[in-house]
C-alpha cells in the first residue's frame, strides 16, 4: 500500500520507536516519585521539556504534557478563558480543527459569545477581520496555523504583533505546521500553542501544549497534580521522550524536506495537466502553502467514491481531516473559501511525507486518470 495520508498521521520513525523502547526500560518510573528511579524519570522528562520549548520558540517551564492535539486545544481554551476576568467573547476563524469548532459551539450554548470570521478564497484570514470583531469583552483569540484540509499556513506572526497590543489571549493549533514550518512562539506573541507527536512520526496518544510564561496562568481543573497542576494522570515519560525525539529530527530537516515536497508536488501538478478539465487544484498557485497537503477536487466523482478506487488500488488518500471521517457534509474548510457544496463533496486530500516518492504520485496521477475515463465510458 501506497500511504498518502500523512496529514492524518504519519508512521513511527525508526528513531522515535528506539527512544521509546529505551526510555521504556531505563526511565519507566513515576517522574513524581521522590526516589532515584523517579528523578531518572524526571530529568528526562525535563530534558524534553527543554528541548520542545527550544524547538518553537518558547520556554521550557511553559510546556504541559498532553495525550495530543485535541486535548492540547481544548485544555488551552478552558485555561485561557479561566484566566480571562469573566470576559465570554471568543474570536474564531472557520478553519479551525474539530476539536476546536465542535467546543466553541458547546461552549456557545452554555452562553459564551463565539464569531467565526470567514477567510479569504485561498484560507487566508486577515488582521483587519479580526480587529473589527474585537471587543471589549474578547477574551480569546484563536487561530489555526495550518489548515489540515487546504494546507494553507496563517500569518502568526503578524496576528500576533497586533494582539500583543490589545487585552485578549492568542492560541493557536500548531498540529499541522510543527515539524513543517518555522515556529516563534514568544517572539509572535502567542500566549497558547498546541503540538501533536504522531504527525512527525512520534508516537500516537503524546502531545503539548505551551502556555506563555510571560503570564501567570491558573490551572482550571481539581485534582491534578502532575504538570504543574494543568493536568491529571501519571505522565507518558518514554512516549514524550519519542514525541522530542521525533520533534528534533523533523524540525532539523524541516528546510530541506520542504524542498523536496514542493518539488514532488511540482512533478505531480505536471502529471495531473492531462485532466485539467476534471481535476481542480486547490490553491495551486497560493504561496502561503505548506507543500505536504495538496487538495483536489474532480468533477463528477464524489470524493469517497475517489478513496475507494484509490485504496482498491494499492493507494491510502483522504476525503479530509481523520478527525470527521463518515460525515456527510460538506466541509467547514472548504465550503468558506468559496467551494459549492457539491465540489466540496468531490474533494480529496493527497498529504505526503518523508516515505513518499515521485513514483507514489505517478501511481496516484494513474489512478485518477483511469478513474476518470472509466466514469465517462459508464455516461456513453
Amino acid at each position: 500500500m501506497i500511504y498518502l495520508d500523512y496529514a492524518a498521521t504519519a508512521p513511527l520513525s525508526e528513531e522515535a520507536l528506539h527512544v521509546f523502547s529505551e526510555a521504556s526500560r531505563k526511565a519507566f518510573a513515576n517522574s513524581n516519585s521522590l526516589h532515584d528511579e523517579g528523578d531518572l524519570a524526571g530529568s528526562l522528562l525535563e530534558a524534553c521539556r527543554s528541548k520542545l520549548a527550544g524547538l518553537i520558540g518558547g520556554t521550557a517551564k511553559g510546556i504541559c504534557f498532553t495525550s495530543g492535539g485535541s486535548e492540547s486545544n481544548v485544555l488551552a481554551v478552558d485555561t485561557l478563558l479561566a484566566n480571562a476576568e469573566g470576559k465570554n467573547h471568543i474570536i474564531a476563524s472557520a478553519l479551525e480543527h474539530s476539536s476546536i469548532y465542535n467546543y466553541l459551539t458547546f461552549l456557545q450554548r452554555k452562553g459564551f459569545e463565539i464569531t467565526f470570521l470567514m477567510p479569504d478564497n485561498h484560507g487566508k484570514l486577515h488582521v483587519d477581520s479580526i480587529r473589527e470583531a474585537l471587543r471589549e469583552n474578547t477574551a480569546l483569540v484563536t487561530v489555526q496555523h495550518v489548515n489540515s484540509e487546504i494546507g494553507c499556513i496563517q500569518n502568526l506572526q503578524e496576528i500576533g504583533e497586533w494582539l500583543l497590543k490589545q487585552p485578549v489571549y492568542f492560541h493557536s493549533d500548531c498540529v499541522q505546521s510543527f515539524g513543517k514550518v518555522s515556529l516563534k512562539a514568544d517572539e509572535w506573541g502567542l500566549d497558547a500553542v498546541s503540538l501533536s507527536s504522531h504527525k512527525i512520526y512520534g508516537p500516537k496518544g503524546v502531545g503539548c501544549l505551551y502556555l506563555n510564561p510571560r503570564h501567570v496562568f491558573k490551572p482550571n481543573i481539581h485534582g491534578g497534580t502532575h504538570e504543574n497542576g494543568f493536568r491529571a494522570g501519571t505522565v507518558n515519560v518514554p512516549g514524550i521522550a519519542a514525541f522530542a525525539a521525533a520533534a528534533e529530527q523533523a524540525c532539523s530537516g524541516m528546510e530541506s524536506e520542504s524542498l523536496r515536497l514542493s518539488e514532488l508536488r511540482d512533478v505531480f501538478f505536471e502529471m495531473l495537466k492531462p485532466f485539467k478539465d476534471h481535476v481542480h487544484i486547490i490553491n495551486q498557485h497560493s504561496p502561503d502553502q505548506v507543500p505536504s497537503i495538496i487538495g483536489l477536487h474532480i468533477k463528477g466523482i464524489e470524493g469517497q467514491y475517489m478513496l475507494l478506487e484509490s485504496n482498491r488500488r494499492g493507494v491510502a488518500i483522504s476525503t479530509g481531516t481523520a478527525c470527521q471521517i463518515g460525515m456527510q457534509e460538506p466541509s467547514r474548510a472548504l465550503l468558506s473559501i468559496g467551494l459549492p457544496p457539491q465540489a466540496a463533496l468531490q474533494y480529496i486530500r493527497i498529504s505526503t511525507g518523508k516515505y513518499t516518492t515521485a513514483d507514489d504520485l505517478k501511481k496516484m496521477a494513474g489512478i485518477i486518470g483511469r478513474t476518470l475515463s472509466e466514469r465517462q465510458a459508464e455516461r456513453k
